[in-house]
């Protein structure tokens, strides 16, 4: 197994620095508009850069039904389960698969792979999963995720990464500019929990169907993604006037957790909405023998 950091390059000398542990994103380092390398990413808190579940985001009281049998997890948020609970996928270290270069030689990949028992913090069925992370000449670094499990369960995964596009925690993202494809959010109770409604964001802090500067609003909510199919599309742009960085989303889930922590970074979480086993007209988070999870998120960094 390899435990020191993993790196992939890029022709333009950019590069992705990965750890097995939590199967995280330690750095990445593209250009701006003059040329300069930077990292833009920010570690805020346990959980930066590493890949979180089984079920990232939360789950009510720890709680849910699936085929009729209700499963209590290992709360570890209040009465609730926050990404996977007190020993989520974040903590593990993740067995690393050999670096590999496509044939053209212009992408880098590696894969990092997990085994989760049956029982793991509640969840049932055991399940064998792993996230690939490949790396471009054009700047696109791609997440394809992929599980299997031997009993019905229920799987949410996600990335926990912070981005500023500046390249330096120590300045704020109040001037970067956010757009998100969606029309709706998955209004929460005090604790964080989805109603089970769906609410416009036209006319509140949320809409940013247009490009807007993120401002000094302390955002953590699930936007409900336009066109969701299945299939990859773009969802989210942010740009950095600054430095000309600009971030473009690309996902197949059919949501998306905006958090902008401390102020000085924002996180575009990919994900089935938060607490989806529980409410029946959210998309499905269902996972049986004989199929295959399957997630896609491309974070696509270029300069303008």
């Amino acid at each position: 197994m390899i435990e020191s950091t993993v790196v992939l390059f890029n022709a333009r000398g950019e590069r992705v620095e990965l750890s097995p542990i939590g199967a995280g994103i330690v750095g990445i380092f593209v250009r701006d508009r003059d040329g300069r390398v930077g990292d833009v990413t920010v570690a805020e808190g346990g959980s930066a850069g590493k890949v979180v579940g089984r079920f990232a985001n939360r789950i009510a009281n720890a709680r849910f039904a699936l085929d009729g049998r209700v499963y209590q997890l290992l709360a570890n948020e209040g009465r609730n389960s926050l990404h996977g609970g007190p020993d989520g996928f974040a903590n593990r270290t993740w067995k690393v698969g050999p670096i590999r270069t496509a044939i053209d030689g212009t992408t880098m990949s590696v894969e990092f792979s997990l085994q989760s028992p049956a029982g793991d913090q509640g969840f049932p069925g055991s399940l064998s999963c792993n996230a690939v992370y490949s790396f471009d000449d054009e700047g696109a670094l791609r997440i394809v995720y992929g599980a299997t499990t031997d009993a019905p369960t229920v799987l949410n995964l996600t990335n926990h990464v912070y981005f500023n596009l500046n390249a330096g925690a120590e300045s704020s993202i109040a001037s970067q500019k956010l757009w998100i494809a969606s029309d709706e959010w998955t209004p929460v109770d005090r604790a964080m929990i989805p109603t089970g409604k769906l609410a416009p964001i036209a006319g509140s802090v949320r809409d940013f169907r247009r490009m807007r500067p993120i401002g000094n609003e302390r955002y953590d909510c699930n936007f409900v993604l336009d066109a969701f199919t299945g299939d990859l599309r773009l969802v989210a742009e942010a740009y950095d006037d600054a430095s000309g960085r600009r971030l473009r989303v690309e996902t197949t889930e059919p949501g998306l957790q905006l958090f902008t922590g401390k102020g000085d970074s924002f996180a575009l979480e990919t994900q089935h909405f938060p607490d989806s086993p529980n409410h029946a007209n959210f998309p499905s988070t269902a996972l049986r023998p004989g199929q295959r999870f399957a997630s896609t998120t491309m974070y696509r960094f270029s300069t303008a």
